[in-house]
C-alpha cells in the first residue's frame, strides 16, 4: 500500500512510514522538516543514544523555553516533554526530537528549531497520558511538521 509517494508498512501498532532524509534545504537555505523525521534526531544535532537530557535548558531561535523534565518515546514517536516555568503559566510542552537542530554537551543546552510563540502555539499538553495517546502525538507532529522552514544555521 502506498500513499504519498511512501510505502507504508505494517507493524502491530498499524500502519508506519519508513525513515526518510531528515531535512530538507530549498534554495533559499531554508530547511524543512519530512513528517516521518519529526521524532528522530538529526543526524547532526550532536544527539547521542542512550543520552540522558534531563535538566538540560531548551532554548528556541529567539529565547529561553524552559528545560528538559523527561525523554520519552511511545509507538516510535520520540520526544521531549520541556518545563517552562512560568514562561507559559507554569505548564510544559511536548516537543518532538525532529525539532531539535542541536545539543551542547558542554552548556547542557538543547537548541529548537522553531520559535517560542510557535512552541507555545502547539497543541497543548494537559496529562502525562497524553505522552502515550497515539492521537495526540500525531497532533503534535503535524504542527511542527507544517511550521514553516527556518534558515539553516550558518557553519
Amino acid at each position: 500500500m502506498a500513499r504519498a509517494g511512501y510505502l507504508l508498512l505494517w507493524s502491530r501498532s498499524g500502519p508506519f512510514a519508513p525513515a526518510r532524509p531528515h531535512s530538507v534545504t530549498d534554495m533559499g537555505g531554508k530547511v524543512s522538516v519530512p513528517m516521518e523525521s519529526i521524532w528522530s534526531y538529526a543526524a547532526d544535532s550532536g544527539h547521542v543514544e542512550e543520552q540522558d537530557l534531563t535538566g538540560c535548558g531548551v532554548v528556541a531561535g529567539d529565547g529561553t523555553i524552559g528545560h528538559v523534565d523527561r525523554q520519552a518515546e511511545h509507538f516510535g514517536m520520540r520526544h521531549l516533554v520541556v518545563d517552562t516555568g512560568v514562561w507559559v503559566f507554569g505548564r510544559s510542552v511536548l516537543v518532538p526530537v525532529g525539532v531539535v537542530r542541536s545539543i551542547d554537551t558542554e552548556t547542557r543546552t538543547v537548541t529548537l528549531a522553531c520559535t517560542r510563540a510557535e512552541v507555545k502555539a502547539a497543541p497543548r499538553f494537559r496529562t502525562d497520558s497524553e505522552t502515550m495517546d497515539r492521537d495526540y502525538l500525531a497532533s503534535v507532529g503535524d504542527y511542527y511538521h507544517r511550521l514553516p522552514p527556518r534558515e539553516s544555521p550558518a557553519t
